[in-house]
């Protein structure tokens, strides 16, 4: 059942917290004017976007993305009492409320008052004060980084109970999970600029191979983790990124890739491509371009993207597999004509 009225601070329970890249962002739950209590912020860890951003991963899915929203514990009974009371007393009073408007406050009102429900959801007498302390009220939580309001405000059931240690009703999908922690992990995850080595290094000539690599000790597993606390609930998720190939694209048509695909795969020691070694500037290179034409005054851009295999585990031993990520540097390349001397 949707509201009847806004829970205007709804925001609260999942309100991203500040944080830098490669470091840990603790952040308790705080309180409004009213004193009350808001919970279950969820924190970010490892490498993640600055400032609670999202990080550079894109995914090669088209059809997946982050949670627009999910539900996650929200105030305890007594605090909830108070904010709603108020919210729905003074919706009451807003001059001219009447028909269905009127009809869903008083709705809500026996609903946590009266134990009043429906098919699938339980009635509360006096906003389950009696176990106060013994669970929460969880409440829908908009994810701000969706770009689609739509999206972003549809989790709009009533505030339900959770005891603690419980799991949440299973007709409330979107609730919070280790799988949702994940997906908002992978969203802030920030993948480490990583440029491309060449030889000859940003001025090569026309169908001269130039060699490029990546070596391990800047080609390594990268992790995000995100973890929701609130009194009687933890969870925990967190996302490895591991590189499996670079993709070359030369930033011209006048040009042939090593392979031909353009995809060099990882080597066994976790590195990609092979150095270049003097004496091999004829030699086809396992991961490189061979450019064709001149870039005149200008310059090629050379996109090289990283595919990571992306993959989670969490709270209780969850975990399984989330989209292939990609994220590309762009190099600028100065392609010349080899100069023929006359004698």
């Amino acid at each position: 059942m949707a509201l009847g009225i806004s829970l205007t601070d709804a925001a609260y329970a999942g309100e991203q917290p500040s944080n830098t890249q490669g470091s840990s962002t603790t952040q308790t739950g705080g309180s409004d004017e009213t004193g009350i209590y808001a919970t279950a912020r969820i924190e970010y860890s490892g490498s993640v976007a600055p400032n609670g951003g999202t990080g550079n991963v894109a995914s090669t899915d088209v059809n997946w993305s982050p949670p627009p929203c999910w539900y996650a514990p929200y105030l305890g009974a007594k605090d909830f009492k108070k904010k709603m009371s108020a919210q729905i007393e003074e919706a009451a009073s807003t001059p001219g409320m009447g028909g269905t408007a009127a009809a869903a406050i008083g709705e809500t009102k026996r609903h946590y008052e009266d134990d009043f429900g429906w098919e699938d959801t339980p009635g509360y007498k006096d906003y389950n004060v009696a176990k106060d302390g013994k669970g929460m009220f969880w409440a829908g939580v908009e994810n701000p980084n969706e770009p689609d309001i739509l999206k972003r405000s549809s989790c709009t059931d009533l505030p339900f109970w959770v005891d603690n240690g419980e799991a949440p009703p299973p007709q409330y999908e979107e609730a919070i999970t280790p799988e949702i922690l994940a997906a908002l992990a992978y969203q802030h995850m920030q993948l480490p600029d990583t440029k491309v080595s060449l030889a000859p290094e940003a001025t090569t000539k026309v169908n001269l191979p130039t060699w490029a690599w990546l070596d391990k000790a800047v080609f390594d597993e990268v992790q995000a983790t995100a973890m929701i606390n609130a009194p009687g609930f933890n969870l925990t998720a967190t996302t490895t990124a591991k590189p499996v190939s670079l993709k070359l694209e030369p930033g011209t048509p006048d040009a042939e890739t090593y392979p031909a695909s353009g995809e060099c795969t990882i080597n066994a020691d976790g590195s990609i491509g092979e150095p270049y070694a003097k004496g091999q500037a004829d030699q086809a290179p396992p991961c490189g371009i061979k450019y064709l034409r001149s870039s005149g005054d200008g310059t090629y851009n050379l996109q090289a993207t990283i595919t990571w295999e992306i993959a989670w585990t969490g709270t209780g031993g969850a975990g399984g597999d989330l989209p292939d990520g990609t994220f590309g540097n762009a190099q600028a390349v100065t392609v010349q004509e080899i100069q023929a001397i006359n004698r």
